[in-house]
């Protein structure tokens, strides 16, 4: 199913001595419910467009998904307004306890923990040794900058990659950027895209439910045009994860584990 994700409509421009009539674009606000095994676990206010990876990322994010061989098949239905994306696993006795805390989850900040996603006690810290420079890191947020048609369109969405130093892998939109970095997530499980020794790169806030996400991906390191929270700074130090944020012009901020950012010359 292939919805349309913007929609046009007539505004009213205001400012302090006029105002005129044009055709806004704005975004489309959507809603998925995912199913596993006939259970309902939630329903996501989503970006109307690649919902399974959307299903997929965020299952692993709770912990509920492990292995690309649990999942038989998926499925979907819906309309433009609202959609059902069920997934069908091996193991339907291990998703059983979610079906009766399930809840409606907001598209951006907020969220929440869902099913309580935090990192278990054992989780290792992330030994990778992978390292961009600093103008690497530029060169990727400026190519980030230029993927997304309809954030030019409507400045109505978030977005997220999965990149190398030498440039950007995966890339996808939503209203919400916990949304945006579950699709990215849930293509790269679903086409074995490695996330070892990757960068992801966000348009939003870095929280630590966004901080979460990354490593239970083994991912090392995280760059944000945008702010992080003081208990993602705490959870990237102890897992060994490197957050860059307020990447702007020529200048970032490199809060954790900054041997990973070489600077130019050096």
């Amino acid at each position: 199913m292939k919805e349309p994700i913007t929609k046009k409509l007539t505004v009213l421009r205001v400012n302090r001595h006029e105002a005129s009539e044009f055709e806004d674009t704005i975004v489309k606000e959507h809603s998925a419910t995912i199913m596993i095994n006939d259970r309902e676990v939630v329903t996501l206010l989503c970006s109307p467009m690649d919902l399974e990876y959307l299903a997929t990322g965020f299952l692993l994010s709770e912990g509920l998904l492990k292995s690309r061989d649990e999942i038989i098949r998926t499925s979907m239905n819906g309309d433009d307004r609202k959609s059902t994306v069920r997934i069908e696993t091996k193991d339907s006795g291990n998703f059983s306890k979610y079906a009766s805390s399930r809840r409606l989850i907001a598209s951006s900040g907020g969220r929440g923990s869902s099913y309580g996603n935090a990192l278990p006690d054992s989780q290792p810290t992330i030994e990778s040794r992978v390292e961009i420079s600093a103008s690497e890191v530029l060169a990727l947020v400026e190519d980030f900058h230029q993927r997304s048609p309809v954030f030019e369109a409507t400045g109505g969405v978030h977005s997220a990659a999965l990149c190398r130093p030498d440039g950007i892998l995966v890339f996808h939109d939503d209203i919400g950027r916990h949304n945006a970095v579950d699709k990215v997530f849930g293509e790269c499980f679903l086409k074995d895209i490695s996330t070892t020794d990757s960068i992801i790169v966000t348009s939003g806030r870095v929280s630590s439910e966004i901080l979460l996400k990354v490593a239970r991906r083994r991912v090392p390191v995280i760059i944000s045009v945008a702010a992080p929270t003081d208990v993602a700074v705490q959870l990237a130090e102890d897992l060994g994860i490197t957050l860059v944020g307020f990447v702007r012009g020529n200048r970032m901020n490199v809060y954790t584990h900054d041997w990973r950012v070489k600077i130019d010359g050096k």
